[in-house]
């Protein structure tokens, strides 16, 4: 099972002051960004249990404020409830009772459906005044489109267009997008793996997607190109080592399996489960040698050809 939850937690996490730049950038002006620290755990988790979706709350300090302040960004995985903004607003008011502070509420909406606008606001009104008006940012990325992000020099944006408004025949260009801007970014090891992982598992592409994706690939400039699969090929060999890494602690052979399949899914798209059941039946030798051959794979009769000659060999 996908834990989304987690994936955009350490999104969050690790670009948290580019998401501001990215999405609110009236805040950016006066965020400090050297202050910018996060609370160790996950508050008011009785109130979002029913949700299905949990809060992260982020601490912030900003330079023009003379106190700090907390900004809270509740992730909606899950269709919304009619009843969330009340709800919002009752987490906003505990959070902002418990630490005295000033609190700026986002919500990141990051479900597929529905696609209607989602509520920016809650009031509590009478026939005779308004008594409260509560008002949150949203960013529902639904209803954004990739195409105004395409350009945009960071690294949320690379991760996050693979969640926003894509047409169906698009999906094999959004992911080459999205890699294409991650190597033009000043990355660490970590922080392009965490994106890959991300764009992967949601612009998880088909068989016929992938071929899509390699022609469109193949027409980049030859640094671009060059670019692309060296990072491809590096996130195969950090593969590699992940499953040396779980052989040791639970079996190399389980740990190679599951490190070729990912590797194959990644540089074919998805495969039959005839062939993942051949994959699987092969030795750590085996699995070794297909992990280096499957670099030069260009489509799935490659890997085929390179299994039947191991059975041929066999025999």
């Amino acid at each position: 099972m996908i834990n989304h939850d987690r994936l955009f937690k350490e999104l969050l996490q690790a670009f948290f002051c580019e998401f501001i730049d990215l999405f609110l950038p009236e805040v950016a002006a006066y965020l400090d960004r050297t202050s910018v620290g996060f609370v160790d755990k996950e508050v008011f988790t009785d109130a979002t249990a029913a949700s299905g979706a949990k809060l992260i709350w982020w601490r912030k300090f900003a330079s023009r404020t003379p106190t700090p302040a907390f900004s809270f960004i509740p992730k909606r995985r899950l269709s919304t409830q009619k009843d969330f903004p009340r709800r919002l607003f009752i987490y906003f008011a505990r959070l902002h009772e418990k630490y005295n502070l000033p609190v700026y509420p986002i919500v990141l909406f990051s479900f597929a459906r529905p696609g209607k606008a989602q509520p920016e606001q809650y009031i509590v009104s009478f026939p005779d005044r308004e008594v409260m008006h509560f008002n949150y940012a949203v960013i529902q990325l639904n209803r954004l489109s990739w195409r105004k992000y395409v350009k945009q020099s960071n690294p949320v944006a690379a991760a996050l267009m693979a969640k926003m408004a894509i047409a169906a025949k698009d999906r094999a260009h959004v992911k080459l997008e999205c890699l294409r801007l991650m190597t033009t970014l000043s990355l660490n090891p970590a922080q392009e793996h965490l994106l890959s992982v991300f764009i992967d598992t949601y612009l998880d592409l088909t068989a016929r997607e992938m071929e899509q994706y390699k022609r469109e690939k193949g027409t980049l400039s030859q640094p671009e190109q060059e670019a692309i699969m060296e990072r491809e090929t590096s996130w195969m060999r950090e593969g590699r080592q992940l499953g040396r890494e779980e052989g040791r602690n639970e079996g190399l052979q389980l740990g190679m399996v599951t490190l070729v399949c990912r590797q194959l899914k990644h540089r074919l798209g998805i495969l039959e489960p005839s062939i993942i059941d051949q994959v699987q039946a092969l030795n750590s030798e085996q699995l070794e040698e297909l992990s280096e051959a499957l670099l030069d794979f260009s489509a799935v009769a490659d890997l085929e050809r390179w299994l039947r000659s191991k059975r041929n060999k066999k025999a």
